[in-house]
């Protein structure tokens, strides 16, 4: 329990909250320090061994750690945000600002979804990518073909648009369709565009499994030749044939930076993946075209044939680990009692024994049906643990703001950030604190660009995270991901506390954050008149 100091109420308060007696971990990765943190507004104002001015509020944090607020690189959170607006989930686990928009997935154009997330008052600070994906989507469909150059020219002008509308570069999720019938080149042009607006671009890659190599060569080229820091997001290495390959990637990520490539990673602390089962388990070219296109071949006893060989080398030696057993439903929309059921268990409930043939059987009558949630328990723990020691390599959940107790979500959106501090920090001693802490705060700010967030330091904003280091633990699990993470007993964003003492409090001081690219809004309009 923190203690509070009532301020003599006659004095002058040149400072809105004064944290005392904090172990400091600032976010540079530097060794901690014991002093007193005060701010004023939305700033902090003062860092010193000891803070005796009079202060609106005084909270002694009696040793706890005090470091900057977690930023969330990978985030779905408009999966949530507008349901549940606090995000408890990630706040109570030191999260302060979300990044939307990965896995080449955004709202296309951006401006209407910045103006909404404006008016909704909210606890954490959010800013976003603009999609690659999404914009192919917009100019010429789901289809697998290249542009005409009217085509590549809308796409520019869209990423363009996104990036004055204020992204922070552009994402791409090339083992999505339609990211997954898009030439290397394309993804290029694109990139150059978001790269003159000082933004990054950063990477569901193709493959994680067999072609992991040669999806890390790609992701580095374009960045190489687009002219822009480049990320492989999510870092990965899928299916049990494969693992031991993080050695490799990583030492191509170690090459690039060699010669000048700005490249880096982040990375989730589990050993399971997320993602839907038609695009985990049914290859690309089947989805080719819309939902209408893969019914239809689906209903042809020959290419259904054909899909179901695919799904079954896909369960056999990548996301399904071998076993339908490590495919669980997280969410199903048309059958949410499906919710935590295992791909086995889906199989048997329609009268299949559970092999992985019958399994393939079920992902294509999933697909059928609508499609439902998945996840897929196919990584390596060695694996994991060499890339979270990488010095490139930050910390993102790729996790939404799930509704408490609905579905059976990755427990990644619950526990993250706790779960590096408990696990790898403390239990393994992969990494110290104070590195954990700098690949979840200064580095990520780095990363994007936000320059006034992710160090404690005077003139910085005022997000800061309050945890007791041998408390923290993440409560949750695959069977029960409804969990929150434990040991954080305070949370300020924007100077304001929004969670203290085992609760959100009413504070709604969360921002939305803009690129560096951003640019006043000027009608289309206006834009013609000026040509």
């Amino acid at each position: 329990m923190l203690a509070l100091e009532p301020s003599p109420g006659a004095q002058p308060r040149p400072y809105d909250l004064v944290l005392k007696n904090a172990r400091i971990v600032d976010g540079t990765g530097s060794p901690w320090y014991r002093g007193d943190i005060a701010t004023s507004g939305d700033t902090i104002a003062k860092i010193a061994p000891a803070i005796a001015e009079p202060a609106a509020r005084v909270i002694d944090v009696k040793g706890q750690v005090v470091s900057p607020g977690f930023i969330d690189v990978h985030t779905h959170a408009r999966r949530g945000i507008f349901d549940v607006p606090t995000a408890d989930n990630y706040v109570r686990q030191g999260v302060t600002t979300l990044m939307e928009g990965p896995d080449g997935g955004s709202p296309v154009p951006l401006a209407p979804f910045f103006q909404k997330l404006e008016a909704l008052r909210k606890s954490p600070n959010i800013g976003s990518f603009i999609g690659q994906g999404s914009v192919r989507s917009a100019v010429i469909g789901e289809v697998d073909r290249k542009p005409t150059a009217d085509e590549l020219g809308h796409m520019r002008q869209l990423v363009e648009e996104g990036m004055r509308d204020g992204a922070f570069g552009l994402s791409s999720g090339l083992f999505y369709v339609p990211g997954r019938f898009t030439p290397t080149d394309e993804v290029i042009e694109l990139a150059k565009v978001a790269g003159r607006f000082g933004g990054i671009y950063i990477s569901h890659m193709r493959d994680e499994a067999t072609g992991v190599l040669d999806s890390v060569r790609e992701t580095i080229r374009i960045g190489e030749e687009g002219g822009l820091p480049t990320q492989v997001t999510h870092h990965k290495v899928v299916g049990q044939g494969n693992w031991g390959k993080s050695v490799e990637t990583l030492r191509l990520i170690d090459e690039a930076r060699r010669r000048g490539v700005d490249a880096t990673i982040d990375q989730y602390p589990y050993t399971a993946s997320s993602t839907s089962i038609q695009a985990a388990l049914i290859p690309a070219w089947a989805q080719e075209g819309g939902r209408e296109r893969m019914l239809a071949r689906l209903k042809e006893p020959a290419t259904r044939a054909k899909i179901k060989e695919e799904s079954i080398r896909i369960i056999r030696f990548e996301r399904g680990g071998g076993d339908p057993k490590n495919v669980v439903i997280a969410r199903c929309a048309w059958d949410p009692s499906l919710a935590g059921k295992t791909l086995a268990e889906v199989a048997q409930k329609r009268g299949l024994e559970p092999t992985v043939e019958n399994a393939a059987e079920a992902a294509m009558w999933i697909a059928e049906q609508g499609g439902c949630g998945g996840i897929f328990h196919a990584i390596g723990e060695d694996d994991l643990v060499r890339i979270i020691k990488h010095p490139a390599t930050m910390i993102g959940s790729d996790g939404e703001i799930p509704i408490f107790g609905k579905d059976n979500p990755h427990p990644r959106s619950y526990g993250t950030f706790v779960r590096v501090l408990t696990v790898y920090v403390r239990e393994k001693n992969a990494i110290t604190l104070e590195d954990a802490v700098r690949k979840m705060t200064s580095f990520p700010a780095q990363r994007i660009g936000l320059s006034d967030r992710g160090v404690l330091r005077p003139g910085m904003k005022a997000d800061l995270a309050v945890f007791d280091p041998g408390r923290v633990r993440d409560t949750a699990t695959f069977a029960q991901p409804h969990q929150y993470a434990e040991g954080f007993s305070c949370v300020i964003v924007n100077g304001q506390v929004v969670y203290e003492s085992g609760a959100m409090t009413a504070a709604r001081p969360g921002r939305v954050l803009y690129g560096p690219g951003r640019q006043p809004s000027v009608s289309k309009a206006a834009e013609r008149d000026r040509r």
